[in-house]
């Protein structure tokens, strides 16, 4: 039989060195969020109602001879759902998702990197809530990639219209 002697394990340099290790990645996690939170998104309260909130991001994608695809209506959509399942209350007075396209930037994202699909269609998220019926909030997703820019800069022209 073969007899390996093994050194003893000192239990406080490894407990120090365990604490250490954790201290050292809390503190990056910690200065790290601040920089991914909410980069991922954009939105801008505006000071008006829904409807004439959405007219106005209506107008703004039209007058851009942009074509909208489709209204989600994503508001009844949680409160039909919310009550079925006996989840909780109310989240939005309204909200919608506005799906729009431009064929020109389309085409152009795509020669770019066919994998571009992805970031079709456009979307802006209009939505107020519960007991806020003054204020209403206009967002997007934040569009990630080569082709990136094209897309983020529509989308903040048209909410620095409907939200100066």
């Amino acid at each position: 039989m073969h007899f390996c002697p093994m050194r003893p394990v000192d239990r406080d340099r490894t407990k120090e060195f365990t604490m250490r290790l954790c201290l050292l990645l809390f503190a990056l996690l910690t200065l790290c969020h601040p920089a991914f939170a909410d980069d991922w998104r954009v939105n801008r309260k505006v000071d008006g109602n829904f409807a004439d909130t959405r007219e106005a991001v209506v107008m703004a994608i039209e007058n851009r001879g942009l074509v909208i695809n489709q209204v989600s209506h994503i508001g009844d959509m949680l409160d039909r759902t919310g009550s079925e399942l006996g989840l909780g209350g109310k989240i939005y007075e309204q909200a919608e998702i506005i799906e729009f396209c431009s064929a020109k930037l389309s085409r152009k994202m795509m020669e770019a990197d066919p994998h571009n699909i992805v970031l079709c269609p456009f979307t802006l998220a209009i939505y107020s809530l519960p007991g806020k019926t003054r204020e209403t909030w206009v967002g997007y997703r934040r569009p990630l990639g080569s082709s990136a820019a094209l897309v983020d800069g529509l989308l903040a022209d048209i909410l620095a219209e409907v939200a100066p």
